[in-house]
Protein backbone atom coordinates (compact mmCIF):
# COMPACT_ATOMS: atom_id res chain seq x y z
CA UNK A 1 0.00 0.00 0.00
CA UNK A 2 1.65 3.50 -0.63
CA UNK A 3 1.92 6.18 1.82
CA UNK A 4 -0.34 9.08 2.15
CA UNK A 5 1.62 12.52 0.83
CA UNK A 6 2.42 14.47 4.50
CA UNK A 7 0.60 17.06 5.36
CA UNK A 8 2.11 21.28 5.39
CA UNK A 9 1.16 22.76 8.47
CA UNK A 10 2.39 26.95 8.93
CA UNK A 11 2.70 27.77 11.98
CA UNK A 12 1.43 31.02 13.00
CA UNK A 13 4.27 31.77 15.37
CA UNK A 14 3.23 35.70 15.51
CA UNK A 15 2.02 38.36 18.17
CA UNK A 16 -0.95 39.53 16.80
CA UNK A 17 -4.43 38.11 14.71
CA UNK A 18 -3.63 40.53 12.43
CA UNK A 19 -0.17 39.64 11.67
CA UNK A 20 -1.93 35.93 11.62
CA UNK A 21 -4.20 36.94 9.07
CA UNK A 22 -2.27 38.71 6.70
CA UNK A 23 0.35 35.84 7.00
CA UNK A 24 -2.34 33.27 5.59
CA UNK A 25 -3.83 35.85 3.34
CA UNK A 26 -0.30 35.96 1.54
CA UNK A 27 0.06 32.10 1.24
CA UNK A 28 -3.39 32.03 0.07
CA UNK A 29 -5.18 28.74 -1.56
CA UNK A 30 -2.23 26.54 -1.42
CA UNK A 31 -2.89 26.50 2.63
CA UNK A 32 -4.92 24.22 4.47
CA UNK A 33 -3.43 23.98 7.77
CA UNK A 34 -2.45 26.37 9.87
CA UNK A 35 -0.95 25.77 13.98
CA UNK A 36 -1.76 28.35 16.60
CA UNK A 37 0.49 28.18 19.48
CA UNK A 38 1.05 29.68 22.79
CA UNK A 39 1.86 32.97 21.53
CA UNK A 40 -0.89 33.59 19.33
CA UNK A 41 -3.54 31.88 21.44
CA UNK A 42 -2.77 34.05 24.05
CA UNK A 43 -2.89 37.15 22.15
CA UNK A 44 -5.99 36.15 20.03
CA UNK A 45 -7.64 33.38 21.89
CA UNK A 46 -10.16 31.13 20.91
CA UNK A 47 -12.45 33.62 18.74
CA UNK A 48 -9.32 33.45 15.99
CA UNK A 49 -9.09 29.33 16.48
CA UNK A 50 -13.48 29.61 15.54
CA UNK A 51 -12.78 32.27 12.62
CA UNK A 52 -10.08 29.90 11.53
CA UNK A 53 -11.89 26.59 11.36
CA UNK A 54 -15.30 28.39 9.91
CA UNK A 55 -12.89 29.63 6.89
CA UNK A 56 -11.97 26.11 6.23
CA UNK A 57 -8.36 25.80 7.89
CA UNK A 58 -7.72 22.68 9.84
CA UNK A 59 -6.20 24.30 12.88
CA UNK A 60 -3.67 22.39 14.69
CA UNK A 61 -4.00 23.90 18.39
CA UNK A 62 -0.61 23.36 19.73
CA UNK A 63 -1.30 24.05 23.34
CA UNK A 64 1.10 21.23 24.86
CA UNK A 65 -1.37 20.45 27.90
CA UNK A 66 -0.10 18.98 31.11
CA UNK A 67 -1.89 19.13 34.25
CA UNK A 68 -3.88 16.97 36.52
CA UNK A 69 -6.59 14.98 34.65
CA UNK A 70 -9.45 16.45 35.86
CA UNK A 71 -8.05 19.79 34.32
CA UNK A 72 -6.93 18.83 30.87
CA UNK A 73 -10.48 17.12 30.68
CA UNK A 74 -11.91 20.08 31.12
CA UNK A 75 -9.74 22.13 28.41
CA UNK A 76 -10.09 19.24 25.99
CA UNK A 77 -14.01 19.54 26.11
CA UNK A 78 -13.44 23.27 25.50
CA UNK A 79 -10.83 22.78 22.48
CA UNK A 80 -13.79 20.35 21.04
CA UNK A 81 -15.82 23.20 20.82
CA UNK A 82 -13.71 25.38 18.84
CA UNK A 83 -13.41 23.08 15.86
CA UNK A 84 -9.48 22.60 16.11
CA UNK A 85 -8.34 19.59 14.14
CA UNK A 86 -5.59 18.49 16.14
CA UNK A 87 -4.59 19.46 19.72
CA UNK A 88 -1.60 18.49 21.49
CA UNK A 89 -1.07 17.31 25.20
CA UNK A 90 2.66 16.67 26.69
CA UNK A 91 3.13 12.74 26.81
CA UNK A 92 4.78 13.15 30.06
CA UNK A 93 2.21 13.91 32.14
CA UNK A 94 1.07 10.53 32.33
CA UNK A 95 -1.03 7.82 31.13
CA UNK A 96 -4.25 8.81 33.32
CA UNK A 97 -4.14 12.63 32.28
CA UNK A 98 -3.37 11.31 28.61
CA UNK A 99 -6.60 8.52 29.43
CA UNK A 100 -8.59 11.38 30.79
CA UNK A 101 -8.29 13.64 27.40
CA UNK A 102 -8.99 10.70 25.33
CA UNK A 103 -12.10 10.19 27.30
CA UNK A 104 -13.54 13.84 27.37
CA UNK A 105 -13.06 14.32 23.98
CA UNK A 106 -14.75 10.97 22.92
CA UNK A 107 -17.61 12.94 24.42
CA UNK A 108 -17.76 15.43 22.49
CA UNK A 109 -19.18 16.08 19.16
CA UNK A 110 -16.66 17.15 16.90
CA UNK A 111 -13.31 16.58 19.17
CA UNK A 112 -10.17 17.04 17.40
CA UNK A 113 -7.44 14.16 17.15
CA UNK A 114 -4.85 14.08 20.08
CA UNK A 115 -1.01 13.89 19.80
CA UNK A 116 1.39 13.45 22.37
CA UNK A 117 4.68 15.99 22.88
CA UNK A 118 7.59 13.69 23.29
CA UNK A 119 10.63 15.49 23.42
CA UNK A 120 10.52 19.39 22.46
CA UNK A 121 13.42 19.43 19.45
CA UNK A 122 14.70 21.78 21.61
CA UNK A 123 16.52 19.30 23.49
CA UNK A 124 19.13 17.19 23.12
CA UNK A 125 20.55 14.59 25.68
CA UNK A 126 22.12 16.44 27.33
CA UNK A 127 19.61 18.70 28.02
CA UNK A 128 17.17 16.55 28.29
CA UNK A 129 19.07 14.52 31.10
CA UNK A 130 19.28 17.88 32.77
CA UNK A 131 15.61 17.62 33.09
CA UNK A 132 14.72 14.93 34.16
CA UNK A 133 17.90 14.29 36.51
CA UNK A 134 18.94 11.08 35.03
CA UNK A 135 22.06 10.41 32.01
CA UNK A 136 19.63 10.09 28.45
CA UNK A 137 21.61 7.53 26.25
CA UNK A 138 19.59 7.66 23.64
CA UNK A 139 16.77 10.49 22.66
CA UNK A 140 15.56 8.37 20.16
CA UNK A 141 14.60 5.61 23.03
CA UNK A 142 13.01 8.00 25.12
CA UNK A 143 10.47 8.95 21.87
CA UNK A 144 9.77 5.87 21.71
CA UNK A 145 9.06 4.76 25.20
CA UNK A 146 6.76 8.58 25.71
CA UNK A 147 5.36 7.31 22.38
CA UNK A 148 4.35 3.78 23.55
CA UNK A 149 2.88 5.28 26.49
CA UNK A 150 0.86 7.65 24.88
CA UNK A 151 -0.27 5.39 22.28
CA UNK A 152 -2.08 3.07 25.00
CA UNK A 153 -3.73 6.32 26.15
CA UNK A 154 -5.62 6.41 23.60
CA UNK A 155 -3.57 9.10 21.88
CA UNK A 156 -3.72 9.51 17.65
CA UNK A 157 -0.01 9.91 17.49
CA UNK A 158 2.73 11.71 18.70
CA UNK A 159 4.60 15.01 17.63
CA UNK A 160 8.36 14.18 17.42
CA UNK A 161 11.46 15.38 15.42
CA UNK A 162 11.94 14.19 12.02
CA UNK A 163 14.81 12.31 13.25
CA UNK A 164 12.88 9.62 15.10
CA UNK A 165 10.46 9.37 12.70
CA UNK A 166 11.79 6.56 10.93
CA UNK A 167 12.42 4.56 13.96
CA UNK A 168 8.68 5.29 15.03
CA UNK A 169 7.22 3.94 12.15
CA UNK A 170 9.34 0.95 12.01
CA UNK A 171 7.73 0.01 15.51
CA UNK A 172 4.42 1.35 15.47
CA UNK A 173 3.08 1.26 11.96
CA UNK A 174 1.50 3.40 9.10
CA UNK A 175 -1.75 4.78 10.86
CA UNK A 176 -0.26 6.64 13.96
CA UNK A 177 -0.12 10.46 13.19
CA UNK A 178 3.67 11.47 13.54
CA UNK A 179 3.75 15.59 13.41
CA UNK A 180 7.05 17.00 13.27
CA UNK A 181 8.35 20.74 13.91
CA UNK A 182 11.84 21.36 13.12
CA UNK A 183 11.74 21.76 9.66
CA UNK A 184 14.58 23.67 7.93
CA UNK A 185 15.20 24.15 4.10
CA UNK A 186 18.98 23.50 3.30
CA UNK A 187 21.13 26.61 4.17
CA UNK A 188 18.94 27.78 7.02
CA UNK A 189 19.87 28.03 10.59
CA UNK A 190 18.85 25.58 13.23
CA UNK A 191 18.13 28.88 15.67
CA UNK A 192 16.94 27.49 19.10
CA UNK A 193 16.22 23.79 17.90
CA UNK A 194 18.53 21.02 18.29
CA UNK A 195 17.10 18.34 16.01
CA UNK A 196 15.95 19.56 12.77
CA UNK A 197 16.28 18.17 9.24
CA UNK A 198 15.32 19.28 5.83
CA UNK A 199 11.27 18.37 4.13
CA UNK A 200 12.37 16.33 2.42
CA UNK A 201 14.34 14.80 4.72
CA UNK A 202 11.00 14.36 6.90
CA UNK A 203 8.76 13.22 3.94
CA UNK A 204 11.23 9.79 3.32
CA UNK A 205 11.47 9.05 6.73
CA UNK A 206 7.81 8.96 7.01
CA UNK A 207 6.22 11.92 8.71
CA UNK A 208 2.48 12.71 8.60
CA UNK A 209 2.47 16.28 8.82
CA UNK A 210 5.16 18.89 8.74
CA UNK A 211 4.78 21.97 11.12
CA UNK A 212 6.77 24.75 8.66
CA UNK A 213 8.17 27.80 11.14
CA UNK A 214 10.57 29.98 10.80
CA UNK A 215 12.27 28.18 7.76
CA UNK A 216 9.07 29.91 6.23
CA UNK A 217 8.30 32.87 8.52
CA UNK A 218 11.31 34.24 8.79
CA UNK A 219 12.45 34.04 5.00
CA UNK A 220 11.94 37.34 3.27
CA UNK A 221 9.36 36.03 1.16
CA UNK A 222 7.12 33.93 3.32
CA UNK A 223 4.41 33.04 0.76
CA UNK A 224 7.66 32.04 -1.66
CA UNK A 225 9.08 29.66 1.28
CA UNK A 226 5.95 28.48 1.73
CA UNK A 227 5.56 27.10 -1.85
CA UNK A 228 9.22 26.12 -2.27
CA UNK A 229 8.89 23.75 0.59
CA UNK A 230 5.22 22.27 -0.25
CA UNK A 231 7.10 21.41 -3.97
CA UNK A 232 9.97 19.94 -2.37
CA UNK A 233 7.15 17.72 -0.36
CA UNK A 234 5.83 16.91 -2.99
CA UNK A 235 8.51 16.39 -5.32
CA UNK A 236 9.73 14.14 -2.61
CA UNK A 237 6.19 12.42 -2.57
CA UNK A 238 6.31 11.57 -5.71
CA UNK A 239 9.81 9.75 -5.93
CA UNK A 240 8.74 7.87 -3.61
CA UNK A 241 5.97 6.75 -5.16
CA UNK A 242 3.61 7.92 -2.70
CA UNK A 243 -0.12 9.37 -3.65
Amino acid sequence: MKASAPVPILALDVPTAAAARALTDSVGEALGSVKVGLELFCAAGPDLVRDFARGGLDVFLDLKLHDIPNTVAGAVRSVSALGAGLLTLHAGGGGRMLRAAREAADGTDDPPRLLGVTVLTSHDGKELGAVWGRKVASVPDEVARLTEQALEAGMDGVVCSPAEVAGLRARFGSDILLVCPGIRRAGDAAGDQRRVTTPAEAVRAGASHLVLGRTVTAAEDPAAAFREVVREMRDTTRAAGAV
